[in-house]
């Protein structure tokens, strides 16, 4: 990949997020989805889980080129890479694919030390059937995440 844009330095690893933090996945389009089941897996390995319905998928199939930008406490990062389906159902949700970040670069918003990201964005699954569902896919990302490492 080449040039990401102005601003903030490059950080030589992914830094470690609080669990559940919310970030975008941003692919060729340009094509933005919120996601909150990334879980690093390595200084330059991210995992996450995406709906196999999903246009995001569909893109990433046709061009592997992504970002992933995360804004949590003490934190603000893009990691720029290639995106790949390493297994196409998750065991125990079926609907849903595990994909993986390999990051080539990660740049570091926060670099220039003018600002600060005081927390994450707050937010919550609505419905007990969801966060059941949601249980299930972080805990098989995070099985794929250790596996895979």
């Amino acid at each position: 990949m080449t040039s990401h844009g102005e601003g903030g330095g490059d950080l030589a690893a992914l830094p470690e997020w609080e669990r559940r933090a919310a970030g975008l996945l941003i692919v060729t389009g340009p094509h933005a989805m919120p996601v909150s089941t990334a879980v690093r897996a390595g200084d330059r390995r991210l995992v996450f889980g995406l709906a196999r319905r999903r246009e995001t998928l569909a893109r990433l199939r046709e061009d592997p080129h992504a970002a992933f930008a995360l804004l949590a406490r003490g934190m603000a990062f893009t990691a720029y890479g290639d995106a790949n389906v390493i297994r196409e159902k998750l065991d125990g949700a079926p609907d849903m694919a595990g994909v993986e970040l390999r990051v080539e670069r990660v740049q570091n918003h926060l670099a220039d030390g003018r600002t600060e990201m005081l927390s994450a964005a707050g937010w919550r699954w609505r419905q007990e059937e969801a966060r059941e569902a949601d249980r299930t896919v972080v805990a098989a990302i995070e099985a794929l995440a250790r596996a895979r490492a």
